[in-house]
């Protein structure tokens, strides 16, 4: 509740605001952002989700053609099963069985390291920023910073995610420091 009432008792500016030296207008002890959106849109979330989803489509078409695969072979099992013995039969359905859990196994192993490289770019995003941050709690002589999900209510003066997007994406392309995975 103490921050809600901090949130409160920020400006109403309304947008976020910067002065002529790229200082924040906005005067608050608690700031808000919106991590997901900050990575979402920064250049560098920009370039590893549309990397993240090419994969992704790749996976999906791989996966898609071993299905068929599978299904023709599992077809052409089916069609021997009349012209060989059970044991046979058994052997072969068998050896079908363990291929298609491998591969199954293989498949979600792609698309679990698929969602942990999306996960790690956002720590090393997230790290990169902070120094960036950091300015900003200090520009605004604010002691917190807290995720925009987690605030009951706040002005949307106190949120600078859009502002942090900016300056992010210009910080790390002067530096050229954008991470890399």
């Amino acid at each position: 509740m103490a921050a809600v009432a901090l949130c409160l008792a920020a400006p109403l500016a309304g947008a976020q605001q910067q002065t002529a030296q790229g200082g924040l207008t906005i005067q608050s002890p608690v700031l808000t952002i919106d991590a997901e959106r900050l990575f979402e849109q920064s250049a560098y979330g920009r370039r590893i989700i549309g990397e993240v989803d090419a994969r992704g489509a790749e996976l999906a078409a791989e996966n898609r053609r071993i299905e068929d695969a599978l299904g023709v072979e599992e077809k052409n099992l089916t069609d021997l099963r009349s012209t060989i013995t059970p044991a046979e039969f058994r052997e072969l359905a068998d050896a079908f069985d363990e291929k298609v859990q491998n591969t199954r196994r293989e498949q979600d192993a792609k698309a679990r390291e698929l969602n942990n490289t999306l996960e790690e770019a956002r720590v090393v995003f997230l790290n990169a920023a902070a120094p960036v941050l950091e300015q900003m709690m200090r520009e605004a002589g604010a002691a917190v910073v807290m995720e925009r999900r987690s605030v009951f209510i706040s002005s949307n003066a106190v949120d600078i995610t859009l502002t942090a997007i900016t300056r992010i994406d210009s910080v790390l392309a002067e530096e050229g420091t954008v991470p890399d995975e």
